[in-house]
């Protein structure tokens, strides 16, 4: 188990620390469940008043906010409670699982693969004809890379992880659990007599940019005939579904259940909530933010806030919710 004293954490945060506690830190915990080896935070004024039925020995709190930390008890005061919890977070990684050996005996690699120094193959992985894998690189178990795909180095993929022929993942990227990088695009064309549908192949690849964090369960469509793209430093979440050939910019977020697309186009740092729609062929401009369940069906100008479904400017849609909700309580 790992423990500090407050005054070890503090050397990491750089805040100002407010009172004293005798307490040793054994890990950070949420304000209502903590004891006294625990550190919690305090990101908004609403969770003040909890501070002192709270069993914590520390919090990191705001630098503006007005509490006392009481008998034994400390605050250290930051910028950002929120970003210094990141930091205090680190501290207390558990280790990473065991390796017992470098390339399990079970992992099937292709005679053509690279594989570069340092870098650790599970049991039960399959990387296949022509690969190329970086260093310093781990695959947890039951990993598939299929044949002529990149990964950079320092990237980790967890297990059931699948990318599929000809993808490229970039340096430092994270793909968690049974994400699939590669698939088919969803295109299909009636047939011509009327009585089937006819699939249209899709014989492009994906490519992750460097520092990329992909979610469980989140597939990502390869290109119809070039490359789908996702930007360098972009996170996607959970159960994301990325169409074919749409490309994001960097640094965009989004939420778990939210999707893509054929052929979408974000701009830089945009943030999409939970459960969004963007339909094909829509432009998103640079710092757009979209409001979860939201659906967007025509394009979106840079640094717009949008809600709704169809969604429009965000205070607009405030307005209109607004509206027929007085129109429901003057007809009872």
């Amino acid at each position: 188990m790992k423990s500090f004293t407050i005054q070890e954490i503090n050397a990491v945060l750089q805040g100002e620390l407010i009172g004293q506690t005798t307490h040793i830190i054994n890990g950070p915990e949420q304000l209502d469940m903590a004891t006294n080896n625990h550190i919690s935070f305090i990101g908004d004024k609403k969770y003040i008043k909890l501070w002192a039925d709270s069993k914590a020995a520390a919090a990191i709190v705001n630098q503006d906010f007005i509490i006392e930390p009481g008998e034994n008890r400390a605050l250290i005061k930051v910028k950002n409670a929120d970003l210094a919890m990141a930091q205090l977070l680190e501290l207390f990684v558990p280790e990473e699982p065991i390796f017992d050996e470098v390339i399990h005996p079970t992992a099937v690699i292709h005679a053509t693969a690279t594989v570069g120094t340092n870098t650790r193959i599970g049991a039960g992985c399959y990387i296949g004809a022509y690969v190329v894998i970086g260093n310093d690189v781990t695959l947890y178990p039951n990993t598939t890379i299929l044949d002529k795909v990149s990964i950079g180095n320092n990237s980790i993929l967890y297990p059931g992880v699948v990318i599929r022929e000809r993808c490229e993942v970039g340096h430092h990227c994270i793909i968690h659990s049974n994400a699939n990088i590669g698939s088919d695009g969803f295109g299909f064309r009636p047939s011509p007599d009327g009585k089937g549908l006819v699939k249209i192949p899709h014989i492009g690849n994906v490519v992750l940019g460097n520092y990329v964090e992909i979610g469980s369960s989140t597939c990502i469509d390869r290109g119809k005939f070039s490359s789908t793209i996702i930007g360098d430093g972009s996170k996607l979440d959970n159960l994301v579904q990325i169409g074919h050939n749409t490309k994001t910019g960097k640094f965009c977020m989004m939420a778990g259940s939210s999707g893509l697309a054929g052929s979408v186009t974000l701009g830089n740092g945009v943030m999409i909530g939970g459960g969004v729609c963007v339909s094909d062929h829509v432009t998103v401009g640079n710092g757009v933010m979209i409001g979860g369940m939201s659906g967007v069906i025509s394009d979106v100008p840079d640094g717009k806030k949008v809600l709704g479904y169809p969604a429009v400017d965000a205070r607009d849609c405030l307005k209109q919710w607004a509206y027929i909700r007085n129109m429901v309580n003057q007809g009872k």
